[in-house]
């Protein structure tokens, strides 16, 4: 039996029908992302679910004494209490039944033969074992530290900002493990890291899980299921985002005439998706299996933990943008910035130029100083050292307050001030309907406030704005947010074929993939590191070198052998060999120059002028042969650099 069957459920509001006899179904252990347009009936879903919202007819079957909990948009805490008592309301029973458990067992100790505490104590055992609370002292810190609350664990929870709280409502949740948990949009207000962190503990733990998602990656790494609701009715699909992707297009290809746009985009996302995932995974399968046959062979040869080590930050680091000549007009000339806020320094030293091609992603944890640096980029910040210099050119700025809208205008007001019914969108004039179709907006929309619309649609309406400004350079600080993912799409499409630079922070792995041709990686004591790496691959080579790290600390804490001293008899001396002095030193200056091509390769790939003049598959191929050159003399380079430090040693 499942733990809980919709059957045949339906639901309106008003004369709106959300959902026409829908059949839902939780197994245990399942993991369900619901997908869909905003407006769809997702959250309503969920509700029924948990029991907060009646279905109009149809059937909500539970299992007996089945616990359901969902986390809340807008959270409600003791006033009374600080974080950590915050985090720790909701684990009452969970130790109630420890201290339980600690008496039984001291029961059976006198007695054993006792059936009633005998079975007593096989029930609480169950709890415990699948509630995961043996240990919670300890996971209450792991999850305070990993969401960063543990600073603040003595502060009063109503001093926390809205996203601060989320994610102490969240952490409790977690540690209770509910027999099913419901989250929507679980990963907003988290960094990159607190999300890896969340996915991890979700698989660890064996959560049976119903959620709503707009983190691409989020749903591929946890979801075992995607239901996808259209029209009030469901569909459901095996696995995770990509498996979606695929499903979804085969069924498409039966109605193609009806559904051509939405099989062009689900094309598009899977042709993505093939080419840059699927070849970067095949890279990191090549790393782990490297990794293990390294911990096998640093027992005896720790030399083999450094040169990992100095390959995988040769990775992280990638190549250099600057060290390409690039006569693109510069928008932004950062030198030596320095960014400080009270007593927190949040960049130090940074110096780059951006052009008027460039898109840029800005990465890194929460409160690293990432819009700090998009503020001083607008001008309204001013440097604590160094400068921004900034050339003749307009922005186009999106943050996550919509300053840019009146909630007392409605649409068509907003998007025709001067009255009127079209707009300019990059050079076509369309009518507003025509225009915010696109936008997934149905045309009885145009009379309702902004001051109505709820958040993901005032995204979607501030976004929409955006596109309609003659501008040169987009600044967009977590414009997913509160967007779903048909609507994330579009913005992407948009983004793709704008012709300025685009600078925006994001913590959507998946997003920043798809859009970022460059990041800024906000790192500690206010380093900010270029790359021209994907985000995702940059965080896998991340974790690598913190795996070499804690090898390199294993062994370094590991109590040396007691060993014969014998003398070596007549051991030749270790020495380079000709041909490797040369290369010793050439190669570096041929890596560099390697570098270099390789970085004008992704300019030109990324210009569709440039790949047209070339050829693209011309361009990809030189790109791969210039890519394999590149890692056989690094290889090359790392070998005698281990020869010359076995040299040096003896």
């Amino acid at each position: 039996m499942a733990l809980i069957d919709l059957i045949d459920v339906h639901k309106h509001y008003s004369a709106q029908k959300i959902l026409q006899g829908i059949n839902f179904h939780v197994e245990e252990a399942d993991r369900i992302v619901i997908v869909g347009k905003n407006g769809s009936g997702k959250s309503t879903i969920m509700k029924i679910v948990q029991g907060l919202e009646h279905q109009d007819d149809g059937e909500r079957i539970v299992r007996n004494n089945l616990e359901v909990k969902m986390l809340a948009q807008v959270p409600q805490f003791d006033p009374e209490h600080n974080v950590r008592q915050a985090v720790e309301a909701g684990l009452a029973e969970l130790y109630d039944a420890r201290k339980r458990y600690d008496e039984l067992s001291e029961m059976l100790g006198e007695n054993f033969e006792d059936e009633d505490v005998q079975r007593e104590h096989s029930e609480v055992t169950h709890y415990l074992d699948h509630h995961a609370a043996w240990n919670l002292d300890d996971k209450i810190e792991r999850v305070l530290i990993h969401f960063q609350l543990k600073h603040m664990e003595d502060k009063n929870i109503n001093v926390l900002s809205g996203g601060e709280q989320r994610r102490v409502a969240l952490a409790s949740l977690l540690l209770q493990k509910p027999d099913v948990l419901l989250l929507d949009e679980p990963t907003n207000h988290l960094d990159v890291y607190m999300v890896e962190f969340l996915e991890e503990l979700i698989l660890k733990e064996k959560f049976t899980l119903v959620f709503i998602s707009h983190d691409r990656y989020f749903i591929d790494q946890v979801a075992t299921k995607t239901i996808e609701i259209e029209d009030g009715k469901v569909r459901e699909y095996k696995g995770g985002y990509s498996d979606y992707l695929d499903q979804k297009a085969e069924y498409l290809r039966t109605m193609q005439k009806q559904h051509d746009n939405l099989l062009r985009l689900v094309r598009r996302e899977n042709e993505w998706y093939s080419r840059g995932v699927r070849a970067r995974l095949k890279r990191n399968e090549g790393r782990k299996a490297r990794l293990m046959d390294l911990r096998d062979a640093a027992k005896t040869n720790p030399a083999m933990i450094r040169k990992m080590k100095v390959e995988l930050q040769r990775e992280a680091k990638n190549f250099n943008g600057d060290k390409v000549v690039n006569k693109q007009k510069m928008l932004f000339e950062v030198d030596n910035l320095y960014l400080q806020l009270g007593d927190k320094k949040l960049i130090n030293d940074f110096t780059t130029r951006i052009l008027q091609k460039d898109v840029i992603a800005i990465v890194g944890p929460n409160g690293s100083g990432k819009s700090t640096l998009l503020k001083a980029l607008l001008g309204r910040l001013s440097p604590t050292a160094g400068a921004i210099k900034q050339g003749e050119f307009k922005i186009g700025y999106f943050d996550q307050h919509r300053e840019m809208l009146n909630d007392n205008n409605n649409l068509l007001e907003t998007f025709c001030p001067d009255g009127g019914d079209r707009v300019d969108v990059q050079g076509s004039n369309l009518h507003v309907y025509g225009y915010l179709k696109n936008f997934l907006f149905p045309r009885e929309f145009l009379d309702k406030k902004i001051g109505t619309l709820s958040g993901g649609e005032k995204n979607r309406v501030a976004l929409a704005l955006l596109f309609t400004k003659k501008v040169d350079c987009l600044i967009l600080d977590e414009p997913t947010n509160d967007l779903d993912i048909p609507t994330i799409n579009i913005l992407e499409e948009k983004l793709e074929n704008f012709s300025g630079a685009v600078i925006l922070v994001s913590h959507d792995r998946y997003f920043v993939d798809k859009i970022a041709k460059k990041l800024f990686i906000f790192q500690k004591d206010g380093v900010v590191e270029e790359s021209f790496q994907e985000y995702s691959e940059y965080l896998q080579i991340e974790k690598d070198i913190a795996i070499v790290d804690e090898m390199q600390r294993e062994m370094g804490s590991a109590k040396p052998q007691t060993k014969v001293e014998v003398k070596p008899a007549n051991k030749p001396k270790i020495k380079l060999t000709f041909k490797e002095k040369i290369a010793l030193e050439k190669l570096p200056q041929e890596i560099e120059d390697l570098e270099t091509k390789i970085a004008d390769s992704n300019i030109c790939l990324g210009d569709p002028g440039c790949y047209e003049a070339h050829g693209i598959t011309v361009i990809a191929d030189e790109l791969s042969a210039l890519e394999l050159e590149y890692e056989e003399k690094v290889e090359q380079l790392l070998e005698i650099e281990m020869k010359v430090e076995e040299i040096e040693e003896n």
